[in-house]
């Protein structure tokens, strides 16, 4: 009898933990509608740095031909070339840009999501306040006053960051221009 007891406890326990992992794994992906855009795929060539290329079809870039090189993951301060950028895009990782003129209390906010597979850099070129970049897909959006929607991000960032053509592990070695 005290066999069966346990028994039925052990089982108990395993079946709510199971219901538990698979809430949180539930729960970890996106959680609102997917608002980027898709592009068709361009070359996936590697170009020497200044070589001249046919024109990028979505703003940011989302693929195409791209140096060599990629960028470091980390917040940037200064512009970085699209196609150092793009070549991060094609190993999974995700680019997030904004426009110079947003504000210093925009840009810490962005901060907060420097973390493993993410660049964030300026750029001027942008047609939006801020560009959710992966390979292929763009997500670009004004900002609504002085916050950043945090939701938004992290939603495309699950959806989209190690799915590039190239699946490079988060903190493997690679070459970088800086």
């Amino acid at each position: 009898m005290k066999k069966a007891l346990w028994s039925i406890v052990v089982i108990a326990v395993l079946g709510f933990s199971g219901w538990g992992i698979a809430r949180m794994v539930q729960s970890s992906g996106p959680q609102s509608p997917d608002f980027s855009t898709a592009y068709p795929a361009q070359s996936r060539d590697h170009i020497e740095v200044g070589t001249e290329h046919p024109a990028y079809n979505s703003n940011p870039p989302s693929g195409g031909q791209h140096y060599i090189l990629t960028a470091k993951k980390q917040f940037y301060t200064e512009p970085i070339p699209d196609e150092n950028a793009i070549h991060n895009l094609e190993h999974g990782d995700i680019w997030i840009t904004y426009h110079p003129r947003v504000s210093e209390s925009v840009k810490n906010e962005l901060k907060q999501f420097a973390f493993a597979k993410i660049l964030i850099s300026p750029r001027e070129a942008n047609d939006n306040d801020i560009a959710l970049v992966a390979w292929d897909r763009v997500d670009a959006f004004n900002l609504d006053g002085d916050s950043v929607p945090k939701e938004r991000i992290m939603d495309f960032i699950n959806r989209y960051r190690n799915k590039g053509p190239e699946k490079i592990p988060a903190g493997a070695m690679e070459t970088t221009f800086n």
